[in-house]
């Protein structure tokens, strides 16, 4: 299939190309969680590599082959079980493709299939703006699977900064990051204090987890995750195959609701049980906050294995992961801004977002935790963007330029004509007057 496979790709010709410097500050686009396109390499071979996310056909096939991993405690890393080959992120179009279209073959644009349109529309509006690729336009994505505070995403992320400041003429940088893409810049500022005074001017800040995304995270963790909604998820990856992959990547455990913040009201899991008391049959209604979770998910999960290669690889919950992640929790909660860099905060609002999640029912409760993981949950909503609710959003804990929320899902910001005047207003691009029916600021 065009795009499946790629080699040697040339760099955009929508760039400067004369060498001139643009009077434009230059941006950088971060991605979050599955944002970015992932690629499958032969290890020591140079030639083709293989798109295994995002893709649509094949998608199932390709994932659980080239995808499926094992954290490895000696290194921190998420090692994917082919070890025949390494996962790659492409640098193409200055860092930009990666994020564009999550999967550019030929008939999903002609298909215009928005839910991998990613950065595409924003990239767009920038250019329009008189962004240039490769002078004061950059992208960067990054292997997901990865924690975010892992020295190849930290080293990742400054490099991409510093080549942005270079190419620019040494213009400082304003950063624009997605989701769990301000988990990363965070880890970066918090790490190395050094780097965003040096390199970075301001900071906008798009649908951010910042203390994490209860329902969805803990969901994921359980049951999986599905990526696309409706006919189009037939093709992709089915919500149980992205189950095994989540339960092995640090950067899902980092997402846990923090359980230090003072939430209106603290997440809970809830389990429908069925008791059996001197042999009388009763049903309870079990919850777990976020910290008794961990005995859940330990025991939910105790049996989860999955077949590979004629192999099968015991997948439980990871405590080695778990301490991990409750390490990278306190550098985000200790991570300050830097005195000179602006800071912006766009979240969503007027979406359903699963907060607290349900499993079994009064009249047919689980019996062993172990089958929470092949139920279907329930969910309990509070406002937010879908995926992430606006109570953690906007707690970023900075004093903000500008908090804003917009009424858009957690995707869908990323096309967001709202958004787009607000980057343009911050930019300084473009001066707009904005409808007071689709956002609302909030005071810093």
């Amino acid at each position: 299939m065009l795009g499946d496979c790629c080699c040697f790709r040339g760099q955009s010709s929508d760039t400067a190309g004369d060498g001139e410097v643009s009077d434009r500050d230059p941006v950088l686009l971060v991605s979050g969680i599955g944002g970015s396109i992932l690629h499958s390499k032969k290890r020591n071979k140079l030639g083709f590599e293989t798109r295994v996310w995002v893709r649509i056909l094949l998608a199932d096939l390709e994932f659980k082959k080239k995808l499926w991993s094992l954290y490895n405690p000696q290194t921190g890393y998420t090692e994917s079980l082919d070890d025949s080959t390494e996962i790659v992120v492409p640098e193409d179009d200055y860092g930009l493709y990666a994020i564009d279209i999550l999967d550019p073959s030929l008939w999903i644009k002609m298909m215009h299939l928005t839910e991998v349109y990613h950065f595409h529309d924003m990239i767009d509006m920038l250019v329009g703006c008189g962004y240039k690729k490769g002078t004061t336009l950059f992208g960067h994505g990054y292997d997901f699977r990865q924690s975010n505070r892992i020295d190849k995403a930290i080293d990742g992320l400054k490099a991409k900064l510093q080549t942005a400041y270079k190419a620019s003429g040494g213009r400082k940088v304003n950063i624009i990051s997605h989701s769990m893409g301000g988990l990363l810049v965070l880890c970066l500022m918090s790490l190395h204090n050094d780097v965003l005074p040096k390199y970075v001017n301001k900071w906008i800040c798009i649908a951010c987890p910042f203390q994490g995304s209860p329902g969805c995270i803990n969901d994921s963790l359980l049951t999986g995750l599905q990526f696309v909604e409706g006919f189009e998820s037939y093709f992709f990856v089915s919500r149980w195959t992205m189950h095994q992959l989540l339960v092995e990547c640090p950067s899902i455990y980092e997402m846990l609701p923090n359980p230090d913040f003072k939430w209106q009201k603290q997440p809970e899991i809830q389990v429908w049980r069925k008791q059996s008391k001197d042999g009388e049959a009763s049903v309870k209604l079990e919850s777990y906050g976020p910290i008794e979770s961990f005995t859940l998910f330990e025991e939910a999960l105790r049996h989860n294995e999955l077949s590979y290669d004629g192999k099968t690889v015991a997948l439980p919950f990871n405590l080695s992961i778990l301490k991990w992640a409750a390490g990278t929790r306190q550098i985000l909660n200790n991570a300050q801004l830097p005195k000179g860099i602006s800071f912006y905060n766009i979240f969503g609002t007027s979406f359903d977002t699963p907060f607290d999640v349900r499993y079994g029912s009064e009249t047919s409760p689980i019996e062993e935790l172990s089958e929470v993981c092949h139920s279907i949950p329930q969910y309990s909503y509070v406002d937010g963007d879908g995926t992430v609710p606006a109570e953690s959003a906007k707690a970023d804990g900075f004093v903000a330029v500008e908090r804003v929320g917009v009424a858009g899902s957690h995707r869908q910001l990323l096309r967001d004509k709202t958004v787009f005047q607000l980057i343009q207003k911050w930019l300084g691009v473009r001066q707009v007057s904005m409808d007071s029916k689709t956002c609302r600021v909030y005071s810093a």
